[in-house]
C-alpha cells in the first residue's frame, strides 16, 4: 500500500503540473483571441471601402488584410482637438502597439467627450486615391452600436460603411450588419453640403427625401436607426477639427 505522504505528494504534484498546463493554455488562448479580435476589427475597417479595395472583399484572407494594413493603410490616433498623438503617448492611455487599430473605440465612448481619442486610418489605392475611415459610437435598442466611415478625398463624400452591434435583434435593428443593400445606400452621401456646412447623415423612417443627405430607414427597427444617426452625427463631427486641417 502507498503510504499516506506518498499520496500527498502524489497530488501536490499532479495539481502543480495541471495549474501549470491551463495557465499556459489560458495564456496562449487570450493571446489568439486578442489576436483574431484585432484581424476582426481590421477587416471591419476595409469593411468601409470594401467597394474600393484592390481585391474582392468578399474574398480576402487574413493574410491579405495583414498585408493591406501594412502597405496601404496609414494610421493616425487624434486628440479631439484634431492634433496627432505619438505612439508613446497612445500607449501611455494603455494601447500597446501605439497604433489607431489598437484603441478601444467602446472604452472610449465612456470617457468624458474631451479627454477621448479618435482612431484614424487612411487607405489609400494603388492608383493613388486615398479614403479617410473614421469611427463612431452609439446607442442602438438594447446595447452598445459602431462603426467605420470612409470619406472620400473630397472631405464630404461618403465612399461606404461598416456597422457593427452588441445585442440588436436579428432581422430588425441586427440589420444594420447584415443587410448590405440598406448599408450601400450610405455610399455617395454627403456629410457637408454644397456651402460646407456639416450634415451628417440621416437615417429617415418612410424613406429617404434627399438622397445626397438621407437614406432609408429599417422597417421594424426605428429605435436602432435613430441610434445609427445620432452616431454619425456626433460621431463624424468629433473628426471636423482634423479635416478641417488637411
Amino acid at each position: 500500500m502507498h503510504s499516506t505522504r506518498s499520496i500527498v505528494i502524489f497530488v501536490l504534484i499532479m495539481t502543480t503540473v495541471v495549474s501549470l498546463l491551463l495557465a499556459f493554455l489560458s495564456s496562449a488562448w487570450a493571446q489568439r483571441s486578442k489576436d483574431n479580435a484585432l484581424l476582426y476589427a481590421k477587416k471591419a475597417t476595409l469593411g468601409a471601402v470594401s467597394q474600393h479595395l484592390d481585391m474582392d472583399y468578399a474574398s480576402i484572407n487574413n493574410d491579405q488584410v495583414d498585408d493591406i494594413f501594412s502597405n496601404q493603410v496609414e494610421q493616425k490616433v487624434l486628440r479631439m482637438d484634431g492634433t496627432e498623438l505619438t505612439k508613446e503617448e497612445v500607449e501611455a492611455l494603455g494601447y500597446a502597439g501605439g497604433q489607431a487599430e489598437n484603441v478601444d473605440i467602446l472604452k472610449e465612448m465612456k470617457k468624458p467627450e474631451s479627454e477621448r481619442v479618435l482612431p484614424l486610418f487612411i487607405y489609400k489605392k494603388k492608383s493613388g486615391d486615398k479614403f479617410y475611415i473614421l469611427s463612431a459610437t452609439g446607442k442602438g435598442l438594447w446595447d452598445v452600436i459602431w462603426g467605420c466611415v470612409a470619406v472620400e478625398s473630397d472631405l464630404r463624400t461618403l465612399a461606404g460603411v461598416s456597422f457593427d452591434h452588441k445585442a440588436e435583434t436579428p432581422g430588425l435593428g441586427a440589420e444594420i450588419k447584415d443587410n448590405k443593400t440598406w448599408v450601400k445606400q450610405f455610399t455617395g452621401t454627403k456629410i457637408y453640403d454644397e456651402q460646407g456646412n456639416y450634415t451628417s447623415v440621416y437615417v429617415r423612417k418612410g424613406g429617404a427625401k434627399d438622397p445626397d443627405y438621407e437614406v432609408d430607414g429599417i422597417s421594424g427597427a426605428t429605435i436602432t436607426a435613430n441610434g445609427v444617426s445620432e452616431m454619425l452625427k456626433r460621431g463624424l463631427k468629433y473628426y471636423e477639427p482634423y479635416l478641417k486641417s488637411i
